[in-house]
């Protein structure tokens, strides 16, 4: 299978002809390190596909890799692809509450080098994964997620791509957008409260110089957290689910992976 479109065709056909029994979700938590730190990730595969094929980082929002970020992993299993939740935080560090978590977050948001090095460990087992073809790997984070994977691509890392959902797109360091080796996508909600106008602003204009194949989708009515039904519905809050946005934002980053793994 050479891309998405492939991966899900080949799906459809796997269902007609034998009724979804060779479908095989496998999920497992995977202990890893970076430096002294130990880490639990979270993987998903369908084993019924043959052969190494593209891989899937993503980075989880501010609540810690949770059941929102490992449905997410288990959904792009199914269509063919490996994928591998990484745990930014460390194992059983999972913020009990909002407040918990804005303070962890901040933690690594205020250390861009130690937020790269967790994101690269995972990175790092997520390519030694046999059933992974090393040279079709992309990350994708959402919210604080989505500041991981920009800032792993701004390390120069050997990324296919990366994609953010209302995701943070600053950076203290914008000269290292010029390390980006991958193409962006970026998906933000028109009304976040969180991710305002300067901040796109500022993103558009480093992309631009440092000559990185970018896009930018901006989904109108959305606030923050428009892809996690958690959020609630109540958009004056600054953070609610969108459904439109959600699927609309979902097609945009299959299409991504089918240009950059065909």
């Amino acid at each position: 299978m050479t891309n998405v479109r492939a991966l899900l065709t080949a799906i459809a056909l796997i269902s007609a002809i034998a009724g979804g029994a060779h479908a095989r979700l496998r999920t497992e938590d995977v202990a890893y390190r970076q430096g002294d730190a130990v880490l639990e990730g979270y993987l998903a595969y369908d084993d019924s596909f043959p052969g190494p094929r593209p891989g899937i980082l993503i980075a989880h929002e501010w609540t810690g890799l949770g059941s929102y970020v490992k449905g997410r992993a288990e959904q792009l299993a199914r269509i063919g692809l490996v994928v591998f939740a990484a745990d930014i935080y460390g194992k059983g560090v999972r913020p009990a509450d909002r407040q918990e978590a804005a303070k962890i977050s901040e933690s690594y948001l205020a250390n861009r080098p130690l937020m790269r090095a967790r994101a690269r460990a995972a990175l790092d087992e997520l390519g030694k994964n046999p059933r992974v073809d090393p040279k079709r790997i992309a990350a994708i984070g959402y919210c604080f997620g989505g500041a991981v994977v920009l800032e792993l691509a701004r390390s120069g890392a050997p990324l296919a791509g990366a994609v953010t959902f209302h995701g943070e797109l600053d950076t203290p360091h914008p000269e290292d957008d010029k390390n980006i080796r991958c193409k962006v996508l970026s998906c933000t909600g028109a009304n976040d409260p969180f991710i305002t106008q300067e901040k796109v602003d500022a993103f558009w204009k480093e992309m631009r110089d440092a000559g990185v194949d970018w896009q930018l989708n901006v989904y109108s009515g959305a606030v923050h957290s428009f892809t996690n039904p958690d959020a609630g519905n109540d958009p004056s809050v600054g953070a609610a689910y969108n459904a439109e946005a959600d699927h609309r934002s979902w097609r945009a980053m299959t299409d991504f992976l089918d240009e950059i793994f065909r």
